[in-house]
């Protein structure tokens, strides 16, 4: 049986240790309170302006002259002179003299073929006397009608024959003396030359080749979806070329004169021609847009009145994440007119004002929370000043 000592010893042990939990639990500091955090995503906004834009289409070709003509003797001989122009590179006006074949043996031929022209006609001449005299002597001699060879009619006829051809002979050889010189057809830059002093050169040599310089054209390609963008698929549309010059940008002018009216084989797109009027400024002195440039092009498109230029990434599925007048998140439908660049051209589904959401957001869902980024406040050159200043007094 326990004595009364082996009672009372733990009770007393039992309720000291509740009395010194109760004492260390006084003495143990509070927690402190933490302030609640707000959650809501933060997030970039960018706001909407409507605006006019023309809708140009862009492109890229090589200048080529509009004409270029290869040169070719049409009569045989000796080359006896050679224009100074007539080199790499020079100009030449319409109706220079390039290069002379020796005429010689052209002029010997014209002066033949004019000797058997006067023969001809003499004996035209003479065969019309004898006619006459034929039909007075019938009429002295007998009553009847004459009969044609009576009267020399087939003689006549064949000295008039004789006539024509001489005449043939006479501008046969006229037009072999002209072709013994080689004549720029129109104001012409040269591409390369073919002979030299003395060369001797047959029909069908090739002589050399010139290339217009009052025009030339750029062949530009344009996707088939792009012409919707042009007035009449670019006829008449104007055109901005660039390219570079001695190393600088420089910018020309032309306009679109024709479509070649056919989607090419290989690259499925359409090409417009378009045109520069004196491309090396010879007659206006402005820089030379020289053939064999390869040359970018804007071509003038139609004008809108009312769209937004959207960066490309902001656009998912036709959709744009906005930021509400309530402060949450609305998704937005627009119609993309096309894309330009790294932006898309939005011409329905935004207006003057909206807030679009720049800010990628991890779980983004329609009708969520959002707060705005504290916009950063800019400072002036003199506060600037100040504050540095101040910093080195400190």
């Amino acid at each position: 049986m326990a004595t009364k000592k082996q009672i009372i010893i733990p009770v007393v042990i039992l309720t000291v240790g509740v009395l010194g939990m109760v004492a260390f639990s006084a003495m143990k500091k509070p927690p402190e309170e933490k302030a609640e955090i707000n959650l809501t995503p933060i997030v970039a906004v960018e706001e909407v302006t409507l605006q006019p834009l023309n809708l140009d289409v862009y492109s890229h070709g090589v200048v080529q002259p509009k004409f270029a003509t290869d040169l070719v003797a049409q009569v045989s001989g000796q080359i006896v002179e050679l224009s100074e122009h007539f080199v790499r590179g020079g100009f030449i006006k319409k109706g220079q003299v390039l290069a002379v074949i020796d005429p010689n043996d052209y002029e010997a031929a014209l002066i033949e073929a004019d000797a058997s022209l006067a023969t001809a006609q003499a004996a035209l001449e003479l065969e019309k006397a004898q006619g006459k005299v034929a039909e007075k002597e019938w009429q002295r001699i007998k009553d009847t009608s004459p009969t044609e060879l009576s009267l020399r009619k087939p003689q006549l006829a064949q000295e008039m024959a004789k006539v024509k051809a001489a005449e043939a002979s006479v501008k046969r050889a006229k037009r072999n003396l002209e072709r013994t010189k080689i004549i720029s057809p129109y104001d012409a830059m040269i591409a390369n030359r073919e002979i030299g002093l003395g060369s001797y050169v047959g029909v069908g040599s090739n002589l050399g080749k010139i290339l217009n310089v009052a025009v030339a054209k750029v062949r530009l390609p344009v996707a088939d979806n792009q012409l919707q963008f042009l007035t009449a698929s670019g006829e008449q549309a104007k055109v901005t070329l660039t390219s570079d010059y001695a190393g600088v940008k420089q910018q020309w002018h032309a306009e679109i004169a024709r479509s070649e009216g056919v989607i090419d084989d290989s690259s499925r797109m359409n090409y417009l021609v378009a045109e520069i009027v004196d491309p090396y400024g010879l007659a206006s002195g402005e820089l030379p847009l020289r053939y064999g440039s390869y040359v970018n092009a804007t071509i003038t498109g139609m004008k809108v009145t009312k769209v937004a230029l959207v960066p490309r990434y902001l656009v998912s599925d036709s959709k744009v994440a906005v930021y509400s007048t309530d402060s949450k998140l609305v998704y937005k439908e627009v119609t993309i007119l096309r894309q330009q660049g790294a932006q898309v051209v939005v011409s329905e589904g935004l207006v003057d004002g909206d807030m679009i959401i720049k800010s990628a957001l991890d779980f983004p869902v329609a009708g969520m929370k959002l707060a705005l980024a504290p916009k950063e406040v800019p400072i002036s050159p003199k506060d600037e000043g100040d504050t540095q200043l101040a910093l080195k007094d400190k």
